[in-house]
């Protein structure tokens, strides 16, 4: 196959209609039918990157390998197929933007007047050509927004560019709508996809190729022609999503069914090199085969935006998949934690987070944990709350805390990075991206890993377990169970509960590396540490 194939993914009408699980979804597809994929998010933002958003804001932050903070969306990437995305795999207009001005007070334009057209839509054609693999037979590109948004006008303007000047039938355009039910009406509204589509021609110049329609029920066939006959899709390119019941992971079965992979395949010129989608007809059937429950409390406090915990939650649908049970995730607030809320639940998990508010009940639900023999388990700050709670409970240091939160606290058991002291600004200067830690033996993470030596996770923090305080810790029962050599120092990775069945709070993130068909051992261990307690 000469000619590299691209497949673009918009959005109209609205936000939030999950273009990255389409994308996710097509680029499954495609590996199901034998082609090397690549995956990649443009965010039409002036950010660089997503690292100094709130998740209240912009939902998680995830990290990749190495070390670029990028939008959710390209989670979704690595769990829907085996496709591992990288910095270069998120684009933003402030990237854009950043690189342009530098190369021209640089001089590389040689005195020319820099302009969004030809100087902008060049950088953004290359910066998606740069994505592209050696192997790769199909990049998938999802522009973020809305198309109509002035924000994201520009690169639809170097997608056109790239229209005219690459051979017929090797870039397909995916559009994303909603077809709305209005309240009190018994008709489904095509009105605002068509405008949709009409808006994308204008900027565009072509029709979409295929048409990918959200919607709470089935479509029928009037509806799909109505939909053809107003916006110049054919019938068979018109793909309906309705939402679906369970599970996200029932999507690439179901949009194969409704005629998406055939679709991409013709507007490409492609046939199938083999066709096998039975790893997810066998996911499909045992999410859906799950005879127990389990009630797993996550106690965070992004709570009022769902996507901020979104690799948390498919962390733990994974393990509940292997394990064969139904996760219930119980959201507790940690501003507003009572025992009433945790006394019924099998396991609490307490996640990564910045700043003070909510640190008190995070700290209350990981003594409750250990003194009642729940399992536990903390990420990021989960870690750091359990050091402060055993410091104050056990080692009696009352005032033990982080100085991240009380700078001039007698006992700061958790501190801020030696190598991080003399940084001032906040956008990708963190401890980022993926290192090799040591696990010690006889451990319970060393179970968990399965007698490895090492582990390679990915980390996101300023802050650390204070090394001033190991001693004492380890004396008091705390268990060390990995730790990182930087600098001369042993910068702690993970700690356990000694006397408790699970009990484990890890300083990086597992849940970047999980997967529905490869479940992070952390997480199923908790999930099976749960479910048998139940």
């Amino acid at each position: 196959m000469p000619d590299k194939r691209y497949v673009f993914v918009t959005g109209g009408v609205c936000s939030s209609l999950g273009k990255g699980i389409v994308a996710s979804s097509i680029g499954a597809l495609l590996e199901s039918c034998g082609y090397r994929i690549s995956l990649t998010k443009i965010d039409p933002y002036l950010n660089i990157d997503a690292g100094t958003m709130s998740p209240i804001e912009h939902g998680e932050v995830y990290v990749t390998e190495d070390g670029a903070e990028t939008d959710l969306d390209l989670g979704n990437y690595s769990r829907f197929t085996t496709f591992t995305p990288h910095a270069k795999h998120s684009i933003t207009t402030g990237q854009i933007y950043r690189s342009i001005i530098e190369r021209e007070r640089r001089g590389d334009y040689l005195g020319k007047c820099v302009q969004m057209i030809p100087h902008v839509t060049e950088e953004i054609k290359t910066r998606i050509q740069s994505t592209l693999e050696p192997d790769t037979d199909v990049a998938i590109i999802e522009v973020g927004g809305t198309v109509g948004d002035i924000e994201s006008t520009i690169f639809l303007e170097g997608i056109r560019q790239l229209l005219n000047f690459t051979p017929k039938n090797t870039i397909a355009l995916v559009h994303v709508t909603l077809i709305p039910r209005l309240p009190g009406n018994k008709e489904l509204k095509t009105k605002p996809t068509q405008h949709s589509v009409q808006k994308f021609k204008e900027i565009i110049g072509k029709h979409p190729d295929i048409l990918l329609c959200r919607l709470q029920e089935d479509m029928t066939l009037e509806l799909k022609k109505k939909l053809s006959l107003f916006t110049y899709i054919p019938q068979e390119a018109i793909i309906p999503a309705k939402n679906f019941e369970k599970s996200l992971y029932e999507l690439p079965i179901t949009y194969d069914q409704a005629g998406l992979s055939k679709a991409v395949l013709t507007k490409l010129s492609l046939t199938p090199k083999r066709k096998d989608t039975t790893q997810w007809a066998r996911l499909f059937n045992t999410i859906y085969s799950a005879k127990k429950q389990t009630n797993i409390g996550l106690v965070g406090k992004y709570l009022s935006v769902e996507s901020a915990y979104t690799s948390i939650y498919q962390a733990l649908y994974h393990a509940s998949f292997q394990h064969n049970t139904k996760v219930n995730i119980h959201l507790i607030d940690s501003e507003h934690l009572n025992n009433s809320q945790i006394h019924t639940l099998d396991g609490i998990l307490v996640p990564g987070g910045f700043g003070q508010r909510g640190t008190p009940g995070k700290i209350k639900a990981t003594q409750y944990a250990r003194e009642n023999n729940i399992p536990f388990l903390g990420i990021c700050l989960g870690l750091q709350m359990l050091v402060i709670e055993y410091a104050r409970n056990v080692l009696s240091l009352q005032q033990a805390n982080s100085t991240e939160f009380e700078p001039h606290t007698p006992h700061p058991v958790i501190d801020l990075l030696a190598s991080q002291a003399a940084i001032q600004k906040k956008g990708g200067t963190m401890r980022l991206g993926t290192y090799t830690s040591q696990i010690v033996p006889q451990t319970l993470l060393h179970k968990i890993y399965d007698q490895a030596t090492f582990l390679h996770e990915r980390h996101r923090h300023r802050y650390e377990v204070n090394n001033v305080y190991l001693e004492k810790l380890v004396k008091n029962g705390l268990i060390i169970s990995s730790i990182t050599p930087q600098n001369g120092e042993e910068l702690v990775e993970a700690v356990e509960w000694g006397n408790h069945p699970f009990g484990i709070a890890v300083q990086f993130h597992p849940e970047f590396k999980s997967t529905p068909f490869k479940p992070h051992p952390l997480f199923s261990a908790f999930v099976e540490a749960s479910t048998n307690k139940k």
